[in-house]
């Protein structure tokens, strides 16, 4: 067995980690600093996620993919299955539809065989296969004509792999967790070092089924959040301005009501927001009271004739004091809602910004993952998912995450530092150009970091 010790008095968690939204456990981190010596013997020349599984008797480890081009590491568990053997069908398959020029209806057929050779356990000893798995848990007849077989490589990330094989050695699961090390990859954005959530889009289904039998932490998510409530900055008979929380949704999500939109229809019956902010960004939100004004603000978001400036404290100082980032920005489908930067299949992304003050970091503060720390103004000219986070963070944009941006940056003790700071439009009713505008947010950090 592919089993290392762990000597330590940590207590054990009271129950397994829930995968996609966690903080690492003690032991995981120390399990992660045995790891850490392995890789630099391999020395990979790539970026990859690296995991640990915590068990009864010490600690498994795994890697996503392939690792140098090997899956036969033998310091980290093998494969759920090995397609890679030369002489497999798989491969074998793969040179013949190679030979005939890439045929479709082949390649369908060798991923539709490969998917079946996945036979994941769970915690109580059953068994399925990866299609059976993955149309179970899409049991929504759309989901499943959009996305009728999981994607490419399913089953070969680093949790399910880890449980695979504690399942079949009977070891018993305590807790895990998942780290990037190396570079980054060019299309997303993965700090080295840093802890991250098993994907959504491939390990969700997989991870739902192989965590049955095992007492699972709760999915903080579903424990609901606080019901904050905007401001109203301004409010006539058309329109309403508010200023929003961090923490509170902008509309309705899968598995919160208490909105901007719910508070706004308890407040205004016939009213409702005019456009989004993510919900760990505060700032200006505009409110529509009829019909007419949704309708007239729809069309000025189209224009692009609503301005729009944020506020926001990145990590770092950008090489200019002021530029125009224009970045292609997608979905990645196998890990919603974050995004990649996709030049070909890609929208357009166009930010503006500029530096209004650096200063330095709170030496003191373990959650400021910089020394130096900048105080920028971003004007979106354009409207795309997370495109100011994505903007600030990738290497091709200013290579400075937000601070608190645990998607794409580092978790911070006062959460993401990016404020929607004012907003200037055409009234719908009166056609007089309107401007609004907050107070700075960040001056208890700006002062407390000088």
């Amino acid at each position: 067995m592919i089993i290392h010790p762990l000597s330590s008095d940590i207590p054990k968690p009271k129950r397994f980690t829930y995968p996609f939204c966690y903080e690492p456990h003690p032991l995981c981190l120390l399990a992660a600093e045995e790891v850490k010596l392995e890789i630099a013997r391999i020395n990979p020349s790539e970026g990859k996620m690296f995991g640990v599984l915590v068990v009864e008797d010490g600690f498994l480890a795994a890697y996503s993919g392939l690792l140098e081009g090997r899956n036969d590491w033998a310091y980290f568990v093998p494969p759920v299955f090995d397609a890679q053997q030369p002489d497999g069908h798989f491969k074998k398959t793969e040179r013949e539809i190679s030979a005939k020029h890439g045929d479709r209806q082949m390649s369908q057929e060798l991923q539709l065989w490969l998917f079946h050779q996945y036979r994941m356990l769970n915690a109580r000893g059953e068994e399925k296969d990866l299609v059976d798995i993955w149309q179970d848990y899409h049991s929504s007849p759309r989901i499943r004509r959009k996305y009728p077989l999981p994607p490419g490589g399913t089953g070969d990330c680093c949790a399910p792999k880890l449980l695979q094989y504690a399942y079949q050695h009977d070891l018993k699961p305590i807790c895990m967790a998942e780290f990037w090390w190396g570079p980054s990859p060019k299309s997303e954005v993965r700090h080295h070092g840093q802890f991250y959530p098993a994907c959504r889009g491939k390990c969700k289904p997989v991870l739902t089924w192989m965590l049955q039998g095992l007492d699972v932490d709760i999915n903080p998510e579903d424990n609901g959040f606080p019901h904050l409530v905007p401001k109203v900055v301004y409010e006539d008979d058309a329109i309403a301005i508010v200023d929003k929380p961090a923490g509170l949704l902008s509309i309705p999500g899968r598995t919160e009501n208490w909105s901007v939109a719910t508070w706004v229809r308890q407040k205004w019956p016939k009213a409702l927001p005019a456009h989004r902010l993510d919900m760990w960004t505060q700032g200006i939100l505009i409110v529509a009271k009829t019909n007419e004004a949704y309708h007239h603000l729809q069309r000025q978001f189209e224009e692009h004739s609503i301005k729009k400036k944020y506020l926001a404290i990145v990590e770092g100082i950008p090489e200019k004091d002021h530029g125009i980032i224009d970045m292609p920005l997608l979905c990645d489908p196998t890990n919603r809602p974050r995004q990649v930067v996709d030049y070909e299949h890609g929208k357009r992304a166009i930010t503006e910004y500029r530096v209004l003050r650096t200063f330095k970091g709170d030496c003191n503060d373990l959650t400021l993952h910089s020394s130096l720390l900048t105080l920028l103004a971003l004007w979106p000219h354009t409207g795309r998912t997370h495109q100011l986070r994505m903007h600030c963070a990738h290497p091709d944009g200013l290579n400075c995450p937000i601070v608190g941006d645990e998607l794409y940056g580092h978790p911070y003790n006062d959460g993401l530092c990016l404020q929607a700071q004012a907003i200037t439009l055409i009234h719908p009713s009166t056609n007089k150009r309107m401007h609004f505008e907050l107070p700075y947010p960040f001056d208890h950090i700006i002062n407390n970091n000088k």
